[in-house]
């Protein structure tokens, strides 16, 4: 459950974007990952400008998310929401195969640390 100060941000087509966030005299942007895109409090506007920059298109990228046994695994976002973040197996491009069966992860929301691009 999204805390009630959390503003819904979208595209003109309707597409969500992320959140901004009220903090102190300023705001914060929050991304469909729940990862904040500021390190502190920026103006409405610079909030604004920083989730439509953004898109939704590193949705679309590959991941790494390391697991409780320090394995680490290549993935791909299948679903990002409030309610979690589910992720399936990539390793080799398997996600994308046809009939392909590929391991599921669910997340919580925001997601974990544990959940990296792969180019970081």
């Amino acid at each position: 459950m999204l805390p009630t100060d959390w503003i819904e941000h979208r595209r003109p087509d309707g597409e969500r974007l992320g959140w901004i966030v009220p903090e102190g005299e300023g705001f914060r942007a929050v991304d469909l990952l729940g990862r904040w895109r500021h390190d502190g409090p920026v103006d409405w506007l610079t909030a604004e400008e920083d989730l439509e920059r953004l898109g939704i298109g590193y949705l679309a990228d590959r991941y790494r998310l390391r697991l409780a046994d320090a394995t680490v695994r290549e993935v791909r976002i299948a679903e990002a929401s409030a309610e979690g973040i589910t992720v399936v197996a990539d390793e080799f491009g398997a996600a994308s195969a046809v009939g392909a069966d590929p391991d599921r992860f669910r997340l919580p929301f925001p997601a974990p640390d544990a959940l990296a691009p792969e180019r970081s």
